[in-house]
């Protein structure tokens, strides 16, 4: 059965609900997981601390899975990183999905510039990362900068999703128990995966899975609406008939055969990103996509 989660609203988007409200909401329309962007200084909407939000929606539920979608770790020392993740574990009674991603160029550099990281090797320093942080996050000794630490409490190391494009599949072969990709429809995906088999088996790594991120805007959506989500995503390099057709819109039975077409490509995991600011009321219309589904 495909699980599906949904993007938590950013700051503002929805000032008829909070957080909790949304989570709750979520998990009371039988959702698998809900998910937060992480930013330190965006482009367009404010976001909070992707980690507090989940904490938040962590108190304010009991069943449904919390994911960083995705967490930018180079963005960080990543003992502290694994501490948050860890902490988070514990206090959701280990429901985190960690995304892990190395930012994309849309949100500039001001971030990196900020905490005196060079954006250049967001990369290389995201690939650092991972090669501690399962450590880092169990509480195991491992060296971080020649010092040798050991977290406590160590926590379950949550499943480790890695987020990007085509571009990415040998760091998700590498590190990743899933590929988190986003905005890609479903012959992209079938042909990503099958370089990602090889990839894995040159790792003597099991295949990862795949979660797919998608942009939707469902029910009654104003076209002008529909148009400005277009502008948005050509932001992130689509050209404009690629991010038209990326969209999933209309009524649930409509966005349920799109969502079938993903998991015909391998997709185990949908996470809607709704783009209409009535976000309690995209959550339930998502539910609904989901029951179809089953």
């Amino acid at each position: 059965m495909t699980k599906v989660g949904v993007h938590l609203p950013a700051f503002g988007v929805d000032p008829s609900a909070g957080t909790a409200e949304h989570a709750r909401h979520a998990e009371d329309v039988g959702l698998e997981s809900v998910w937060v962007g992480d930013h330190l200084i965006p482009k367009g909407r404010p976001y909070v601390d992707s980690t507090l939000t989940l904490a938040t929606a962590a108190a304010a539920t009991e069943r449904i899975r919390l994911g960083f979608g995705v967490m930018i770790v180079a963005l960080r020392p990543v003992a502290w990183a694994a501490k948050q993740i860890a902490s988070l574990q514990h206090l959701s009674g280990g429901r985190v999905l960690l995304g892990v991603g190395s930012g994309g160029a849309v949100h500039g550099d001001a971030a990196w510039r900020a905490v005196g990281v060079p954006y250049r090797e967001r990369g290389a320093r995201t690939d650092a990362a991972l090669d501690v942080l399962p450590a880092l996050i169990a509480g195991e000794p491992v060296k971080v900068a020649g010092e040798e630490v050991a977290l406590s409490p160590g926590a379950t190391v949550p499943p480790l999703l890695i987020g990007g494009g085509a571009g990415t599949l040998r760091r998700v072969a590498r590190y990743g128990d899933e590929w988190y990709a986003a905005f890609s429809g479903p012959a992209e995906i079938a042909a990503a995966m099958g370089r990602l088999g090889g990839l894995a088996e040159e790792y003597g790594r099991p295949v990862p899975r795949l979660t797919v991120g998608v942009s939707v805007g469902l029910g009654d959506v104003p076209a002008a609406r529909i148009d400005a989500q277009v502008r948005g995503l050509t932001e992130y390099g689509m050209d404009e008939a690629g991010a038209r057709a990326s969209l999933i819109v209309g009524e649930p039975a409509a966005a349920a055969e799109r969502f079938a077409e993903l998991a015909e490509a391998g997709a185990h995991r949908i996470i809607a990103m709704p783009f209409p600011a009535d976000r309690l009321r995209q959550t339930e219309l998502v539910a609904g996509v989901a029951a179809l589904l089953r």
